[in-house]
């Protein structure tokens, strides 16, 4: 029987001490994958909103997408690398963030570049305000304050609504002033999603039931956000400048702040608060869908 040459035996072992390694020290989910579930739907909800409200689906809507998904995703590892640069993480994380930051910017180039082909390049400038927050964001991880920062979230998910004028436009193939509108209806329910999160969250501490009157004084803020939404779509509506039972969507959210408000999250795991919330806020993304259209 013949031998195995050299070679083909050193490559195969350089392959089986190769893979777990590779695995180990690149393929790591907490680099590749953003931490914070909750935000998924901020880049979710304004995505499929303007791509139902553009009417189609279409070569450039998915380039549009992955663009977007990558943009999201390389938040992670670009942070991870910052932290491991400001000593705030083990070395070991580097080397894993850098790969994920070329596999992220390779793909988020290639799709940008194939819009910009079949002519939807003008899209990509509603990118440009969230590099500006997002290395607002960095100098916050930097300086170890990133944490429980209430402002900077929710200038953050404007950022991420401005996804769905992107997503509308093209699909209707240009820019349109409606886009705008889109945003900005996105955009107050996201912050009244971050603003009502803080609020169970804080509830967490509470000892005892406060009294109505001083519940309704820590849920304010929650109710100003929700109840303002509500009234401006709902009024809106009536005058016949959105869609008649748009305010439909916007009525969910404040009933269930009314709701958290009234009923405090006393001991609550935040992962339980995070998951009731995501599902309010697809209810939401679905509920705007259909009385949009």
């Amino acid at each position: 029987m013949r031998k195995p040459e050299v070679g083909f035996v050193q490559s195969q072992i350089i392959i089986i001490f190769v893979k777990p390694t590779f695995a180990k020290t690149i393929l790591k989910k907490h680099v590749a994958i953003p931490a914070d579930h909750g935000s998924w739907v901020f880049i979710l909800s304004p995505l499929l909103i303007g791509l139902f409200a553009g009417g189609r689906i279409s070569a450039p809507s998915l380039y549009l997408i992955i663009a977007s998904m990558a943009g999201f995703l390389i938040r992670q590892p670009v942070t991870i690398a910052v932290k491991v640069l400001s000593g705030r993480r083990s070395k070991k994380d580097f080397q894993a963030a850098m790969f994920w930051i070329g596999i992220y910017g390779v793909i988020a180039s290639v799709s940008i570049l194939e819009l910009f082909l079949l002519g939807y390049g003008y899209v990509i400038i509603l990118a440009i305000p969230g590099v500006f927050v997002f290395l607002w964001h960095l100098n916050l991880v930097r300086t170890r304050s990133e944490r429980h920062q209430m402002g900077v979230e929710i200038v953050a998910s404007g950022v991420l609504a401005l996804s769905a004028p992107a997503m509308y436009w093209v699909g209707i193939g240009h820019a349109n002033p409606q886009g705008w509108i889109l945003v900005i209806l996105v955009w107050l329910q996201s912050a009244t999603s971050i603003v009502y999160a803080y609020l169970r969250l804080g509830q967490r501490d509470l000892k005892t039931v406060p009294k109505v009157i001083d519940r309704l004084k820590m849920g304010w803020r929650a109710l100003l956000y929700s109840g303002f939404d509500f009234a401006l779509v709902l009024s809106l509506s009536i005058l016949g400048f959105l869609p008649p039972l748009l305010f439909i969507p916007y009525s969910l959210q404040f009933i269930e702040t009314l709701y958290g408000t009234l009923s405090p999250a006393i001991g609550v795991k935040p992962t339980r608060i995070g998951f009731r919330q995501l599902i309010i806020s697809s209810l939401f993304t679905l509920l705007f869908i259909l009385t949009w259209s």
